[in-house]
């Protein structure tokens, strides 16, 4: 060859070359090809070299892109087992009913959404027929994430059944009488057919990543057999531009989930146009699975364009179609055949030849309609492929028109996300593009029919039959209530030594939490049962004894030997270890507990899971995730730990949390608690595994969580008092009360939470010793249950009924006003303001953290003990108990 390959460096030049006049020789040979059959054939020779090197299992790096065809050829499509007509009739009905469903809605303005099913109807469809398993067999069946606003389709299959009424249909997105239809999968709304909510986009593929990962780690732990559970997650291509879609990829290829597949229905736009305008969103997402370690497999074209592909000699038709940009390929869906002609045919001489060979009608039908993702047999072939795969998960990225069999008007159309309905006209041409028997005269007054064959027809039979053979409905949730032995007969010794206190020895609440974990996780009854969830803070929160123990959950074991295997507390890697050690991910640490959370109803095995992090990076990062968690009915204990805005010494702003119990009052299932003392920890815990997993009281809500906050300031810990119970778990109860210096003296309450009550405690000293004021000192335990049962009280008297909210009754002939005090923004105490009958005052930790020692965080935000008794100093002051003077001087005093 008259122009060498220039050599450029290489990291293969550091290694020994055994026989470097071999390696010329094969360079020779593909510059040779390259240079006489052109670059592609190069291409194409290397790649089928690295095919067979991998196959005969040499160790090369794959690819990471594949040409723009399907990975499944045709002539290698596994024939599917069920009747393809009878199952393109069902498509059918469940396409009209999900089109009707929400142009019938539409009329009275609530919405909904046609062209996202449309695309995907043969991803869903396929999958029930033939691949998603029920929970009539093990219990646990096949766990599927249905793409949010797919879900008009979900709920015409279940018309179809018989599941639903056509009187549900009409009250889509109507839930407020109760007996609604919800917009998208919401278990709470609908808790008989949704188990996992998926339309905050990217919470659906991690949460399913992290469902398959739970379902082997309930395998290796030998709670429950999975082996045969399977998790489907149908998402959309623009769905993966959210991070967490593709926040967790590594872990499902590290832990070999071949229990897991992905279906992206790339029909190429998002809400408002195209998903990569400019590129090909296939390519980036095979690049990122691959590269990630995902088998991926791609059905993009469908059976029209077989006889091109044939056609296509020199390779062409493969390069153009690799080529084009999503966007433009979007358009050649609405144009005419005369355009494509030009554009897609026109770009290079072989394509003009290869056009000439083909009529309008196939150019057509293959630019409009003709994508695997719209093919029974290729969604059957490439979902038969993902299940056989082994030792990885799969993603099979399937090429969609949006809008399909809706008409010109809605076909690839940027705004058909947004368009609601289709006219009469437009539903009778996709009756008869459908091949449906319905009439002309059901259109009468313009109201669009469902349809529906008859509970007895042929299709019907076959549909149920199809479900029976695969386990039932689907999808289902079912839960078989269990209660669990109650912990606190089996285990009373873990509570007692909470509930005896620490003596002079000092606990943070934050140990006092984990020694209760620690002592619960060994009862024989239900210590199995318990999902300890870390993000890489173990250590810090005193968990790292747990380690040898309890084990941390790894599917290959511990594969070497660790660093500390000399220690005691050495770190333990094992197939059944219990505990989640995550990394530094608060968003994978709640994808873990949502699965553990809902356990119960996925797979009728209630877990404890209890998820333990730093305050600030709970509420904050992942609220989403609680209000996913809630909505799937979940239960466990989600714990705060290095709480509130003064405890962490030396960290600063971003560590300082004052907020996190605010944004927790927003989500209507959690269950907010502030203990101040260990035997408060004891009694939260033991009332919340009574409520959640024992037995409910009448009117109690048993699918809540609870999320408690803890600190890590050392402090002795007082044995429990008697009889303050009901109080811990109310909110509020008095802790101290003060003794009158003299008859006649002024008298404060002191409302204090978490770490607070002991700056409070101080302030009573100080005001009793130098100012001759009494305080009685109340703790707090919760603010929002204070709230909660305020409000349940107004709307029980708008009913008629009397009642006292609660914090008034505990109130109720206390003297003096109330000066609250808690390590968190004054919102936070002033939740239960209006339904205190006294004088109501507040102090908190509002603005931003900063870096300092405690006591003086707690002097900047003016909540230590002086501040405090300055603060309750000028409350009796506007009353006339004090003198205006005591503020000025207290102030000086204190140097305030």
């Amino acid at each position: 060859m008259s122009d060498p390959v220039a050599k450029l460096p290489s990291e293969l030049d550091q290694l020994p070359d055994r026989d470097a006049e071999e390696t010329a020789e094969w360079a020779a040979s593909v510059d040779a090809v390259a240079h006489h059959a052109g670059p592609h054939r190069a291409a194409y020779l290397m790649r089928r070299t690295l095919q067979h090197a991998e196959a005969a299992g040499v160790p090369v790096p794959r690819l990471l892109e594949t040409d723009y065809v399907n990975t499944i050829p045709t002539a290698a499509e596994p024939v599917c087992d069920g009747d393809v007509e009878m199952e393109a009739r069902i498509t059918a009905w469940n396409r009209w009913n999900a089109a009707a469903m929400v142009t019938r809605g539409s009329k009275l303005g609530v919405g909904g959404h046609i062209a996202t099913f449309a695309s995907a109807a043969w991803l869903y469809e396929t999958g029930f027929n033939h691949f998603f398993r029920g929970k009539e067999g093990d219990g646990s069946g096949d766990q599927l994430y249905i793409q949010g606003h797919a879900a008009p389709g979900i709920y015409a299959r279940a018309f179809l059944d018989g599941r639903l009424t056509e009187a549900h249909l009409d009250n889509f997105r109507q839930e407020a009488g109760g007996a609604g239809l919800p917009s998208y999968p919401h278990p709470r709304r609908l808790p008989w057919l949704w188990e996992f909510p998926t339309v905050s986009m990217g919470l659906g593929p991690l949460s399913a990543i992290y469902q398959a990962r739970f379902n082997r780690y309930l395998h290796n732990r030998g709670i429950k057999d999975t082996s045969r559970s399977h998790v489907w997650a149908f998402l959309g291509d623009g769905e993966m531009d959210e991070p967490e879609s593709t926040a967790a990829l590594a872990l499902a290829s590290r832990e070999r989930l071949d229990n897991l597949t992905f279906v992206i229905n790339c029909n190429l736009q998002r809400l408002d146009g195209p998903v990569r305008a400019n590129f090909k969103i296939v390519q980036e997402l095979e690049a990122q699975f691959r590269g990630a370690g995902w088998n991926v497999v791609k059905i993009l074209w469908g059976s029209a364009w077989d006889e091109v592909f044939r056609l296509d000699t020199a390779g062409a038709l493969v390069r153009r179609l690799r080529e084009v940009p999503d966007a433009q390929f979007q358009t050649y869906a609405t144009r005419d055949v005369a355009y494509i002609r030009e554009h897609f045919f026109g770009a290079e001489p072989a394509l003009v030849e290869l056009g000439r060979l083909l009529s309008d009608d196939k150019i057509a039908e293959c630019f409009y309609t003709s994508r695997g993702g719209h093919e029974a047999h290729k969604v059957y072939a490439a979902y038969r492929a993902a299940l056989a795969h082994r030792g990885a998960p799969t993603v099979i990225l399937a090429q969609t028109v949006k809008g399909h069999t809706l008409g010109k008007g809605f076909a690839s159309k940027n705004a058909n996300h947004q368009m609601k309905k289709l006219t009469v006209d437009e539903f009778k041409g996709m009756r008869d593009l459908l091949g449906l028997p319905i009439a002309d005269s059901a259109f009468d007054g313009g109201v669009v029919p469902y349809g529906h064959p008859g509970a007895d027809s042929p299709e019907v039979r076959y549909l149920q039959e199809r479900r029976a053979a695969l386990g039932g409905p689907a999808p289902a949730r079912r839960v078989h209530q269990v209660a669990l032995p109650d912990p606190a007969v089996t285990s009373p010794r873990a509570f007692q030594a909470l509930e005896k206190g620490s003596g002079k020895q000092e606990m943070a609440t934050t140990m006092a939490f984990v020694r209760l974990m620690k002592d619960l996780m060994r009862d024989k009854e239900t210590g199995r049962r318990w999902v300890p969830i870390v993000p890489d803070e173990a250590r810090t929160f005193g968990m790292e004894s747990l380690f040898p123990s309890a084990g941390i959950y790894s599917p290959l074991g511990q594969t070497y030997e660790p660093v500390d295997r000399d220690q005691l507390m050495y770190y333990k890697e094992a197939t059944d270890g219990q505990i989640l050690n995550e990394g530094i991910t608060e968003a994978g640490s709640m994808a873990d507990f949502i699965a553990a959370a809902s356990s119960y109803a996925t797979h009728g095995e209630p877990m404890i899971p209890f998820y333990i992090f730093y305050s600030m990076f709970g509420w904050q990062r992942t609220g989403d995730q609680m209000w996913q968690l809630a909505d799937q009915l979940g239960k466990g204990f989600i714990v705060g730990a290095t709480a509130g805005r003064t405890t962490l010494t030396g960290e600063g702003l971003q560590h300082a949390d004052g907020h996190s119990h605010l944004i927790a009052s927003t989500n209507p299932a959690s269950l907010n608690y502030d203990p101040a003392f260990a035997y408060e920890i004891s009694v939260i815990v033991k009332d919340g595994l009574r409520r959640m997993y024992g037995e409910a009281r009448p009117g109690e809500d048993s699918d809540v969580f609870y999320y408690l906050t803890v600190y890590n300031e050392p402090k002795p810990q007082p044995a429990m008092p008697e009889g303050v119970e009901e109080g811990i778990v109310k909110g509020l109860y008095r802790f101290n009360e003060g003794v009158p210096a003299s008859a006649g003296a002024p008298r404060i309450q002191l409302l204090g939470s978490g770490t607070a009550i002991h700056w409070a405690l101080e302030a009573q000293r100080i005001l009793a010793a130098e100012w001759g004021v009494t305080a009685d000192v109340w703790s707090a335990t919760s603010w929002g249950e204070l709230r909660r049962d305020a409000l349940e009280a107004d709307a029980a008297l708008l009913r008629g009924e009397e009642r006292v909210p609660y914090v008034r009754q505990a109130l109720a002939g206390a003297p003096g006003p109330v000066l609250a005090v808690s390590d968190w923004m004054r919102q936070v105490p002033d939740q239960i303001s209006q339904w205190v009958e006294q004088d109501w005052s507040s102090l908190g930790t509002d603005g931003f953290g900063l870096s300092d020692t405690r006591e003086a965080a707690r002097r900047h935000f003016g909540v230590d003990p002086q501040s405090i008794v300055v603060a309750a100093l000028a409350q009796l002051a506007r009353r006339g108990e004090v003198p205006a003077t005591a503020v000025k001087e207290a102030r000086e005093r204190y140097g305030l």
